[in-house]
């Protein structure tokens, strides 16, 4: 499973021209004070072989890792101590195999069933953390859009609960 993590002063999803995920800072101060972020856009890949522990270790790091500045501007505060949100998009993608010709492959991603059902497991890990969580819409096609701050971008790997 992998996961990236961007921190970003604002961010949203669109899926049919409707927003159905999104966070911004309250003012435009906010937005462009250095290191301010709101929130992280986390884009998940699920891939054949995974599992619920490789969900609960991702959603423990995402909310654990201290990405974002304290006063001092210093990356010291995980996305909970600093108020922010979260939004996850599945994203297959990620799986991409490009080892050959131009086409990238993508039979190492999950079954759409059983991708569903890890990526909303994942989602209810974060949420159990204490995180305030909106997302994306699993197999849809989404319009991802954000400012990243940093920029921040994290990716995490885990395969049998531990990271790879």
């Amino acid at each position: 499973m992998k996961a990236v993590l961007q921190r970003a002063s604002r961010a949203s999803v669109t899926v049919d021209g409707q927003v159905i995920a999104s966070f911004k800072a309250d003012t435009p101060e906010e937005a462009g004070a250095p290191g301010k972020a709101c929130g992280l856009l986390i884009l998940l890949g699920v891939e054949e072989g995974d599992s619920e522990a490789d969900a609960q270790y991702l959603a423990q790091k995402a909310a654990e890792l201290r990405i974002f500045d304290d006063p001092e501007g210093k990356l010291n505060l995980s996305v909970m101590e600093a108020g922010a949100k979260a939004i996850v998009v599945s994203q297959f993608t990620l799986l991409a195999d490009c080892k050959k010709g131009r086409r990238p492959g993508f039979t190492q991603a999950a079954k759409p069933a059983e991708g569903e059902r890890l990526y909303l497991y994942f989602v209810e890990e974060l949420k159990k953390r204490g995180l305030s969580v909106e997302t994306g819409k699993f197999g849809a096609h989404m319009e991802v859009e954000l400012i990243n701050s940093g920029p921040v971008t994290i990716l995490l790997e885990a395969r049998n609960g531990k990271p790879v």
